[in-house]
């Protein structure tokens, strides 16, 4: 099994919490993690009709099997149980006894914060960081290679074929999650939808201009973004609220969480393409900033990281914020550095009134160094952000 960073942030809450949940997309190593980490755990998927059926007519009798602990996974698709094992758990007073799994956010979290408040320690599992498969020596050597292929665990510990198991993925795995969450009737209006958010990654969020190129309501595609915020195949980064007397952006922008899976939805077919293709630099720009959430998530924390943009255009991709502290990073996916790369540090810190030096630019070259006007690390480079 590939390591995983978030095996402490899991193990530690083990030892302070009744119920441990992690949650992340379909596909993740959600799974796999707890799996090992609680060998002596028996494991119950919820996704089995069976098993479901049992938990949800005599909840009580279902989990009294269980008295040294119990794996639960896709607990959400069982709601009601949530009220049972707050009792269950209290009567027992044993630390770690229960592990929750989920791959719809939302849905987990509604039942955790209605019943088990206090109760459970939370881990957000995305997929592999490029630091996991560096250490297993599983990364790709170049970078297009990388936002192609993308981070699932599937297509390295299986080798799995990145087109095949893309569109596999999302036929059976997102379009069954939409149909759990919403009435969608049209799926093919749904398929669009996906492909025409893939190809606004990085980009600032525009539910109108959106729900208009896909011939639905503004309500609509308000009600799709949430489902796919759900099931961790998107992600909104809020904008910052500090002002520096400009006037702001308000709209977050919007992310896919793996690079891959949004080359995928914007047709591309073999890593080579994104030589030269228009969504280089968008994909290049997920992948960073999806990097410096799994960070975040893997600690157990949540995630610190905004964008800044004002009217007048000036722009910092990522703040990453650690207390009153703002620190900037730039992202550009071009493999030669140029000093127009630094344009924005350096507007930044005449807006900010921060010293010149303190961010940080990653591109998708191969040589880190420092610089008086931050920074520079290569891709693959980019853990060390988070480890400074």
């Amino acid at each position: 099994m590939f390591k995983r960073e978030a095996e402490a942030s899991v193990t530690k809450h083990s030892k302070t919490f009744p119920i441990v949940a992690v949650t992340g997309p379909r596909q993740a190593g959600k799974t796999t993690l707890v799996q090992s980490l609680f060998k002596r755990k028996p494991y119950v998927s919820l996704e089995d009709l069976d098993q479901r059926n049992f938990a949800q007519r005599d909840p009580r009798g279902f989990l009294g099997r269980y008295d040294e602990g119990v794996i639960l996974d896709e607990a959400q698709r069982c709601p009601d149980l949530f009220s049972y094992l707050q009792s269950f758990v209290d009567a027992r007073k044993k630390m770690g006894l229960v592990v929750l799994t989920g791959s719809q956010h939302f849905a987990l979290l509604s039942g955790i914060s209605q019943s088990l408040a206090g109760r459970v320690a939370l881990t957000e599992l995305l997929p592999f960081s490029l630091q996991e498969l560096q250490n297993a020596k599983q990364a790709p050597s170049n970078i297009e290679a990388l936002l192609f292929q993308g981070l699932y665990p599937p297509l390295y510990d299986r080798h799995a074929d990145p087109e095949t198991w893309y569109a596999n993925y999302v036929s059976t795995y997102i379009e069954r999650d939409v149909r759990q969450l919403l009435n969608v009737q049209d799926l093919r209006a749904f398929h669009l939808f996906l492909r025409m958010c893939a190809a606004r990654t990085g980009q600032i969020l525009n539910l109108s201009s959106l729900a208009n190129d896909c011939g639905i309501t503004h309500n609509t595609a308000k009600a799709w973004i949430s489902v796919l915020e759900a099931s961790y195949i998107i992600f909104l980064l809020p904008p910052h609220h500090r002002n520096f007397s400009k006037r702001l952006i308000k709209s977050p922008k919007l992310y896919f969480y793996d690079s891959g899976l949004a080359a995928h939805l914007n047709g591309l077919q073999e890593a080579r393409q994104l030589t030269t293709h228009i969504m280089r630099g968008p994909l290049f720009e997920t992948w960073v900033v999806s990097e410096l959430i799994k960070h975040r998530f893997n600690q157990g924390r949540r995630s610190n990281l905004y964008f800044w943009r004002d009217v007048q255009g000036h722009e910092i991709d990522v703040l990453i914020e650690r207390g009153d502290e703002l620190i900037p990073v730039e992202i550009k996916s071009g493999k030669t550095i140029s000093d127009d790369y630094f344009t924005s540090l350096r507007s930044w810190s005449s807006i900010s009134g921060q010293s010149l030096g303190a961010g940080f630019l990653i591109y998708a070259g191969d040589q880190s160094q420092k610089r008086s006007q931050g920074t520079v690390l290569g891709w693959e480079d980019v853990g060390k952000i988070v480890a400074s």
